[in-house]
């Protein structure tokens, strides 16, 4: 009599089950297994297709998407660089990307520079040994051997609110020269005429180079037609809290009595400026006039609220994520522009007097 074949026990309840163990479990072979996951039961005899149907449903048997997107040679990765993550400007851009890559059914891996340009190659280098299937980049811009690394390996990139000069990518952003506009004319109009522009280290980084030649552009137009105004910059770092307190005083002296204001470039030199306000004991929109591009969850609680000019970022992120899974899709077409329009969100900040105005809150 011959032996009988005993059929190994099912995977215990505690471990992920495989599709060898959905085979044994089926008395039919991975291949089988796998056809009949790739929805090629059709090669399939009906009684071979329900004993692979019932041993999927005894196992609780999920095939892995990594391993189901490498067959494909697609690991539905999606890679993010920033360049700062502690700025709630990329956070608002990673959580608008990821709602985007989640309905196309990807997921984001995040890697943060941390204001380090030496790092863009490197970034990208330890994304794509994950083997993401595309990047989207919010970096400084200054690597320029950054779009090299991109570009070898083939994948698709899309850049979010920051040139690299010589990338050749689809670019989504603000349009900051007229966003910086409605800041600057929202406070010439307010009564505002010796204006200070704020910005961290602007050179090769193209959003904060465009914003301050923006603002010297509408400085130098208006200032014919509007008696008294005037406008400068200044570079500030983290580290340089007595150059910031020195340069807003030098701001006041120059107003010799007229009213004063700074424009700043992003929510982390905004937080500076209040900071720095606070050491010298100003009052926002009396002493110093202040509207900061970036609206965050805060700016309605500080002082008698911030003036900001609001970045539609959840869009801006979701609508790179959309780019990106486009071209991953194949779509062919030459690298497009894509610029948002910013919105004022008018407080107390921007008020030089205390008497009742209308604010947008």
């Amino acid at each position: 009599m011959p032996t009988p074949k005993i059929k190994p026990p099912p995977a215990p309840p505690h471990a992920r089950a495989t599709i060898a163990d959905v085979a044994r479990e089926a008395g039919v072979s991975k291949a089988t297994v796998s056809r009949f996951l790739n929805h090629r039961d059709t090669l399939l005899t009906p009684d071979i297709a329900a004993r692979v149907e019932v041993a999927i449903a005894a196992l609780a048997y999920s095939p892995s998407p990594m391993a189901q997107g490498l067959k494909r040679g697609r690991s539905r990765l999606i890679g993010l660089v920033v360049a700062d993550v502690t700025n709630p400007f990329s956070v608002a851009v990673l959580r608008g990307a990821e709602k985007a890559c989640q309905q196309a059914g990807y997921l984001l891996m995040l890697f943060n520079l941390g204001n380090d340009s030496r790092r863009e190659s490197e970034a990208i280098k330890a994304l794509t040994a994950y083997q993401v299937d595309g990047f989207i980049l919010n970096t400084l811009g200054g690597d320029a051997g950054a779009a090299a690394e991109a570009a070898r390996h083939g994948k698709p990139v899309v850049l979010v609110d920051r040139r690299h000069h010589d990338m050749q990518a689809d670019f989504v952003s603000i349009d900051n020269v007229g966003a910086v506009l409605l800041g600057a004319r929202h406070l010439v109009e307010a009564g505002y005429r010796e204006l200070l522009f704020v910005s961290e280290p602007i050179k090769n980084v193209s959003s904060r180079m465009e914003r301050e030649a923006a603002f010297r552009s509408f400085v130098s137009d208006a200032a014919p037609d509007i008696a008294g105004l005037h406008g400068s910059t200044f570079e500030c770092t983290d580290d340089d809290s007595a150059g910031l307190d020195k340069a807003l005083q030098s701001l006041r002296q120059r107003a010799e009595g007229r009213l004063s204001a700074v424009i700043s470039s992003n929510a982390v030199v905004t937080l500076r400026v209040v900071a720095a306000m606070a050491r010298l004991g100003w009052r926002l929109g009396a002493d110093l006039g202040l509207v900061g591009f970036d609206e965050t969850e805060w700016s309605p609680f500080i002082g008698p609220g911030l003036s900001s000019i609001a970045q539609p970022t959840d869009e801006l992120g979701r609508l790179a994520a959309g780019c990106l899974i486009e071209r991953l899709k194949g779509l062919d077409l030459p690298p497009r522009q894509i610029l948002l329009s910013g919105r004022l969100v008018a407080r107390g900040s921007s008020v030089p007097q205390a008497s009742p105005v209308n604010l947008q809150t």
